[in-house]
């Protein structure tokens, strides 16, 4: 993304404040309408509104199978919902292909990401719960999406992780709207390396074995899209502070020949504390930025790791 442009994130309306619940109010979270709107462009959708449900409106409930559930209402069995919620998630889809991010909100049957009720004919729920209708819809069309529900969002660790894969994920539509090269696909893995070991070290090294054995006569656009797949999945696992302990180490290692052994014992203890859970993961952060300010290493400079979000954010002062 340029700096000047924000990426989009597509967000349940009612969380934005929008009176479009089926009780005429809303779910407003303040994360989102207040803290976040300030580094996203939001687009409200809300499906059960689209395709013509009225405010207030009778409820609808998810009925059957939990993989295949029905969208009826609570009083009235004869109003079914599912396939126009099921288009208009497709509809959807396809409209908005310059998203990165789209957040939930949690428990709707149009929009429940997990653990949605699912009622069984005879009215008792079936255990585990199923997916909303319009989300399962979109989310199928845009596997790689990073997406979220709103409640989710309120942990720290999923937050900050959530967050991190919306910008790699804008990050990696501005090296496709640049033009794919090979050049440019191996200096994006390059920029993204110690974020995804800090993610999942599996994906670390499989990753990095793909674009190792890539050749010339490879085909690229193939090749990049089984890549972002794999990339985005590793993403979705949360760091642990294990493997955050990991990438610090890796990365302090560039300034064992730059800082005297008082400073290097000052950052070993830092991130000692940090993995033991003495002290936030911005500590040790801001301790390697102030010495990669005094002594710059070209590498370490073009690493998102250090900077995956904007740092007013403050994603990371509570993990």
């Amino acid at each position: 993304m340029s700096s000047t442009t924000k990426p989009k994130i597509a967000i349940s309306a009612c969380l934005l404040g929008e009176n479009v619940r089926f009780n005429g109010g809303h779910k407003q979270s303040l994360l989102c309408s207040q803290t976040l709107a300030d580094y996203f462009d939001f687009v409200p959708l809300c499906p059960e509104v689209a395709i013509g449900l009225g405010i207030p409106r009778e409820p609808i409930r998810l009925v059957g199978d939990p993989a295949h559930p029905q969208a009826v209402g609570t009083v009235h069995r004869e109003l079914n919902v599912t396939q126009p919620l099921d288009d208009y998630g497709q509809q959807m889809a396809a409209e908005h292909t310059d998203l990165c991010g789209y957040i939930f909100m949690q428990k709707s049957p149009s929009c429940g990401l997990e653990r949605v009720k699912v009622y069984r004919e005879n009215g008792t729920p079936v255990d585990g719960g199923g997916r909303g209708i319009y989300a399962k819809a979109f989310c199928a069309r845009h596997p790689n999406l990073p997406v979220e529900e709103d409640g989710r969002l309120n942990d720290p660790v999923l937050r900050e992780n959530f967050l991190t894969r919306v910008f790699v994920y804008a990050s990696w539509q501005q090296l496709l709207a640049d033009g794919l090269t090979r050049h440019r696909l191996l200096a994006f893995h390059s920029r993204y390396k110690y974020l995804l070991m800090a993610h999942s070290p599996a994906h670390y090294k499989s990753l990095g074995h793909l674009l190792g054995s890539m050749t010339k006569g490879v085909n690229l656009e193939e090749l990049a899209s089984g890549y972002f797949s794999e990339l985005m999945t590793g993403l979705t696992k949360c760091a642990t502070r294990g493997t955050h302990t990991n990438v610090l180490q890796h990365i302090s290692g560039y300034l064992k020949q730059a800082i005297s052994a008082d400073d290097k014992q000052e950052m070993q203890t830092v991130i000692g504390q940090y993995r033991h859970g003495i002290v936030p993961l911005v500590v040790p952060m801001t301790l390697l930025k102030h010495h990669f300010r005094q002594h710059p290493d070209r590498y370490i400079a073009q690493q998102a790791y250090l900077q995956p979000h904007p740092e007013n954010l403050s994603l990371r002062n509570a993990i």
